[in-house]
Protein backbone atom coordinates (compact mmCIF):
# COMPACT_ATOMS: atom_id res chain seq x y z
CA UNK A 1 0.00 0.00 0.00
CA UNK A 2 1.32 3.62 -0.62
CA UNK A 3 1.82 5.96 2.04
CA UNK A 4 -0.70 8.37 2.33
CA UNK A 5 0.50 11.63 2.30
CA UNK A 6 0.08 14.65 5.16
CA UNK A 7 0.45 18.27 3.14
CA UNK A 8 0.47 21.12 5.37
CA UNK A 9 -1.01 23.87 3.31
CA UNK A 10 0.13 27.94 3.76
CA UNK A 11 -1.31 30.76 2.01
CA UNK A 12 0.35 33.41 2.43
CA UNK A 13 -0.78 36.82 1.64
CA UNK A 14 1.48 40.17 1.96
CA UNK A 15 4.14 38.24 3.18
CA UNK A 16 2.13 36.68 5.76
CA UNK A 17 0.24 33.12 6.40
CA UNK A 18 -3.29 33.98 6.25
CA UNK A 19 -6.83 31.57 6.54
CA UNK A 20 -10.23 32.44 5.63
CA UNK A 21 -13.33 30.01 5.22
CA UNK A 22 -14.80 29.64 1.44
CA UNK A 23 -11.95 31.55 0.32
CA UNK A 24 -13.38 34.74 2.51
CA UNK A 25 -12.67 37.02 5.60
CA UNK A 26 -8.91 36.16 5.70
CA UNK A 27 -6.53 36.44 8.82
CA UNK A 28 -3.31 36.77 9.65
CA UNK A 29 -2.21 33.29 11.58
CA UNK A 30 1.76 33.45 11.72
CA UNK A 31 4.87 34.13 9.78
CA UNK A 32 5.66 31.91 6.81
CA UNK A 33 9.01 30.80 8.16
CA UNK A 34 7.43 30.25 11.74
CA UNK A 35 5.13 27.96 10.62
CA UNK A 36 7.09 25.85 8.62
CA UNK A 37 9.40 25.16 10.93
CA UNK A 38 6.41 23.58 12.85
CA UNK A 39 4.96 21.25 10.57
CA UNK A 40 8.42 20.13 9.38
CA UNK A 41 8.75 19.29 12.86
CA UNK A 42 5.51 17.70 13.58
CA UNK A 43 6.45 15.49 10.75
CA UNK A 44 4.16 16.42 7.53
CA UNK A 45 5.39 15.04 4.64
CA UNK A 46 4.86 18.22 2.47
CA UNK A 47 4.19 21.74 2.26
CA UNK A 48 2.53 23.80 0.23
CA UNK A 49 2.49 27.67 0.06
CA UNK A 50 -0.22 29.62 -2.27
CA UNK A 51 0.63 33.30 -2.40
CA UNK A 52 -3.12 34.07 -2.86
CA UNK A 53 -3.57 37.53 -4.16
CA UNK A 54 -0.48 37.34 -6.63
CA UNK A 55 -2.48 35.76 -10.24
CA UNK A 56 -5.68 38.69 -8.84
CA UNK A 57 -3.36 41.60 -8.67
CA UNK A 58 -1.08 40.28 -11.77
CA UNK A 59 2.56 39.47 -10.51
CA UNK A 60 4.42 36.77 -9.57
CA UNK A 61 5.08 35.25 -6.22
CA UNK A 62 7.52 37.05 -4.08
CA UNK A 63 10.93 35.01 -4.10
CA UNK A 64 12.50 36.19 -0.89
CA UNK A 65 10.34 33.96 1.58
CA UNK A 66 10.67 30.93 -0.78
CA UNK A 67 14.51 31.16 -0.29
CA UNK A 68 14.50 31.75 3.72
CA UNK A 69 11.99 28.47 4.02
CA UNK A 70 13.89 26.50 1.53
CA UNK A 71 17.11 27.13 3.80
CA UNK A 72 15.62 26.14 7.17
CA UNK A 73 13.34 22.65 5.80
CA UNK A 74 14.41 19.55 4.75
CA UNK A 75 11.30 18.16 3.62
CA UNK A 76 9.86 19.13 -0.42
CA UNK A 77 7.19 21.82 -0.55
CA UNK A 78 5.37 23.32 -3.51
CA UNK A 79 4.51 27.31 -4.38
CA UNK A 80 1.75 29.00 -6.21
CA UNK A 81 1.21 32.57 -7.48
CA UNK A 82 1.08 34.03 -10.27
CA UNK A 83 3.45 31.88 -12.43
CA UNK A 84 2.78 32.54 -15.79
CA UNK A 85 5.77 31.30 -18.18
CA UNK A 86 8.91 28.65 -18.05
CA UNK A 87 10.92 31.76 -16.39
CA UNK A 88 8.58 32.58 -13.33
CA UNK A 89 8.53 28.83 -12.65
CA UNK A 90 12.33 28.79 -13.40
CA UNK A 91 12.78 31.36 -10.69
CA UNK A 92 10.59 29.72 -7.93
CA UNK A 93 12.06 26.64 -8.23
CA UNK A 94 15.71 28.27 -8.03
CA UNK A 95 14.63 29.80 -5.22
CA UNK A 96 14.44 26.16 -3.28
CA UNK A 97 10.73 24.98 -4.26
CA UNK A 98 10.32 21.41 -5.11
CA UNK A 99 7.18 22.16 -6.90
CA UNK A 100 5.13 24.58 -8.87
CA UNK A 101 1.31 25.17 -9.03
CA UNK A 102 -0.52 26.74 -11.50
CA UNK A 103 -4.18 27.75 -11.20
CA UNK A 104 -5.70 31.00 -12.95
CA UNK A 105 -2.60 31.33 -15.88
CA UNK A 106 -3.15 28.02 -16.93
CA UNK A 107 -7.08 28.33 -17.32
CA UNK A 108 -6.01 31.69 -19.52
CA UNK A 109 -3.68 29.45 -20.98
CA UNK A 110 -3.43 25.62 -21.30
CA UNK A 111 -0.63 25.10 -23.03
CA UNK A 112 1.45 26.53 -19.97
CA UNK A 113 1.27 23.48 -18.39
CA UNK A 114 2.49 21.46 -21.10
CA UNK A 115 5.85 24.02 -21.37
CA UNK A 116 6.64 23.56 -17.82
CA UNK A 117 6.03 19.45 -17.73
CA UNK A 118 8.57 19.27 -20.69
CA UNK A 119 11.34 21.96 -19.08
CA UNK A 120 10.89 20.56 -15.63
CA UNK A 121 9.47 16.95 -15.90
CA UNK A 122 6.21 16.54 -14.72
CA UNK A 123 6.71 15.43 -11.13
CA UNK A 124 7.55 18.76 -10.51
CA UNK A 125 3.97 20.45 -11.87
CA UNK A 126 0.90 20.86 -9.71
CA UNK A 127 -2.13 21.81 -11.07
CA UNK A 128 -4.40 23.63 -8.92
CA UNK A 129 -8.56 23.82 -8.83
CA UNK A 130 -10.56 26.39 -7.29
CA UNK A 131 -14.04 24.01 -7.63
CA UNK A 132 -17.59 25.17 -6.66
CA UNK A 133 -20.73 22.83 -6.83
CA UNK A 134 -23.08 25.25 -9.26
CA UNK A 135 -26.84 25.33 -8.82
CA UNK A 136 -27.11 22.74 -11.24
CA UNK A 137 -25.55 20.51 -8.58
CA UNK A 138 -22.30 19.99 -10.83
CA UNK A 139 -18.44 21.23 -10.23
CA UNK A 140 -17.43 24.29 -11.61
CA UNK A 141 -14.16 25.70 -12.00
CA UNK A 142 -12.87 29.41 -10.62
CA UNK A 143 -10.46 31.81 -11.26
CA UNK A 144 -8.68 34.57 -9.26
CA UNK A 145 -9.91 33.57 -6.14
CA UNK A 146 -7.65 35.44 -3.77
CA UNK A 147 -10.05 38.12 -3.92
CA UNK A 148 -13.56 38.68 -3.52
CA UNK A 149 -13.25 41.20 -6.40
CA UNK A 150 -11.74 39.07 -8.81
CA UNK A 151 -13.09 35.54 -8.71
CA UNK A 152 -14.80 34.25 -11.72
CA UNK A 153 -16.34 31.44 -12.85
CA UNK A 154 -13.95 30.01 -15.74
CA UNK A 155 -16.62 28.24 -17.51
CA UNK A 156 -15.10 24.49 -17.62
CA UNK A 157 -16.64 21.69 -15.95
CA UNK A 158 -14.18 20.62 -13.14
CA UNK A 159 -13.74 17.05 -13.95
CA UNK A 160 -13.39 17.99 -17.55
CA UNK A 161 -10.47 20.41 -16.52
CA UNK A 162 -8.89 18.10 -14.67
CA UNK A 163 -8.61 15.15 -17.16
CA UNK A 164 -7.46 18.09 -19.62
CA UNK A 165 -5.12 19.22 -17.13
CA UNK A 166 -3.39 15.71 -16.66
CA UNK A 167 -3.26 15.11 -20.45
CA UNK A 168 -1.38 18.35 -20.96
CA UNK A 169 1.34 17.35 -18.64
CA UNK A 170 0.17 17.82 -15.03
CA UNK A 171 2.08 15.40 -12.45
CA UNK A 172 -0.95 16.43 -9.47
CA UNK A 173 -3.75 17.26 -9.04
CA UNK A 174 -4.75 19.67 -6.18
CA UNK A 175 -8.81 19.84 -5.54
CA UNK A 176 -9.68 22.57 -3.39
CA UNK A 177 -13.39 22.29 -2.82
CA UNK A 178 -14.42 25.67 -2.01
CA UNK A 179 -17.95 24.90 -0.53
CA UNK A 180 -15.65 22.84 2.00
CA UNK A 181 -12.83 25.38 2.59
CA UNK A 182 -12.66 26.08 6.29
CA UNK A 183 -15.84 24.80 7.59
CA UNK A 184 -14.38 21.99 9.40
CA UNK A 185 -17.36 19.51 8.08
CA UNK A 186 -14.93 17.54 6.37
CA UNK A 187 -13.65 16.45 2.92
CA UNK A 188 -15.64 16.96 -0.07
CA UNK A 189 -16.04 13.00 -0.27
CA UNK A 190 -18.33 12.67 -3.43
CA UNK A 191 -16.48 15.27 -5.51
CA UNK A 192 -12.94 13.83 -4.30
CA UNK A 193 -14.27 10.22 -5.38
CA UNK A 194 -15.23 11.73 -9.09
CA UNK A 195 -12.12 13.22 -9.00
CA UNK A 196 -10.43 10.44 -8.59
CA UNK A 197 -12.58 8.51 -10.98
CA UNK A 198 -11.15 11.09 -13.41
CA UNK A 199 -7.49 11.20 -13.37
CA UNK A 200 -4.55 8.87 -12.36
CA UNK A 201 -1.78 10.99 -11.55
CA UNK A 202 -1.25 11.75 -7.83
CA UNK A 203 -5.04 13.48 -6.12
CA UNK A 204 -4.59 15.87 -3.54
CA UNK A 205 -7.99 16.77 -1.47
CA UNK A 206 -8.37 20.34 0.11
CA UNK A 207 -11.05 22.00 2.07
CA UNK A 208 -13.10 20.96 5.23
CA UNK A 209 -10.59 19.20 7.25
CA UNK A 210 -10.73 19.96 10.99
CA UNK A 211 -11.04 16.53 13.27
CA UNK A 212 -8.57 13.80 12.97
CA UNK A 213 -11.28 11.60 11.77
CA UNK A 214 -11.80 13.47 8.90
CA UNK A 215 -8.37 12.12 7.29
CA UNK A 216 -9.02 8.42 7.31
CA UNK A 217 -12.59 8.73 6.26
CA UNK A 218 -11.46 10.68 2.80
CA UNK A 219 -8.47 8.03 2.17
CA UNK A 220 -10.73 5.21 2.47
CA UNK A 221 -13.88 6.70 0.78
CA UNK A 222 -12.26 8.60 -2.18
CA UNK A 223 -8.56 6.42 -2.91
CA UNK A 224 -6.96 9.87 -2.76
CA UNK A 225 -3.42 10.44 -2.53
CA UNK A 226 -2.69 13.10 -0.24
CA UNK A 227 -4.71 15.75 1.71
CA UNK A 228 -4.62 19.20 2.45
CA UNK A 229 -4.63 20.40 5.94
CA UNK A 230 -5.03 24.38 7.10
CA UNK A 231 -6.97 25.83 9.34
CA UNK A 232 -7.05 22.93 12.13
CA UNK A 233 -3.23 22.90 12.25
CA UNK A 234 -2.72 26.59 12.53
CA UNK A 235 -5.45 27.13 15.15
CA UNK A 236 -3.42 24.03 17.12
CA UNK A 237 -6.61 21.85 16.81
CA UNK A 238 -4.71 19.33 15.61
CA UNK A 239 -1.14 18.44 14.80
CA UNK A 240 0.47 16.35 11.81
CA UNK A 241 1.04 13.35 14.31
CA UNK A 242 -2.35 13.34 15.64
CA UNK A 243 -3.50 13.18 11.77
CA UNK A 244 -0.73 10.28 11.23
CA UNK A 245 -2.16 8.47 14.08
CA UNK A 246 -5.79 8.42 13.25
CA UNK A 247 -4.58 7.04 9.67
CA UNK A 248 -2.06 4.09 11.06
CA UNK A 249 -5.19 2.82 13.25
CA UNK A 250 -6.76 2.77 10.37
CA UNK A 251 -4.92 0.72 8.34
CA UNK A 252 -3.48 3.37 6.30
CA UNK A 253 -0.06 3.54 5.67
CA UNK A 254 2.38 6.51 6.80
CA UNK A 255 5.59 7.97 6.81
CA UNK A 256 6.63 8.70 10.89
Amino acid sequence: MLTKRIIACLDVKDGLVVKGTKFRGHEVVGSVTELADRYREQGADELVFYDITASADGRTVDGSWVEAVARRIDIPFCVAGGIRSVEDARRVLGAGADKVSVNSPALERPELISELAEQFGRQCVVVGVDSLRSAAGDWTVYAYTGRTETTQAAGRSTMAWIAEAERLGAGEIVLNCMDRDGTGDGYDLVQVAAARATVSVPLVASGGARWARHFPELFLATGADAALAAGALHRGELTVGEIKEALAFAGLEVRR
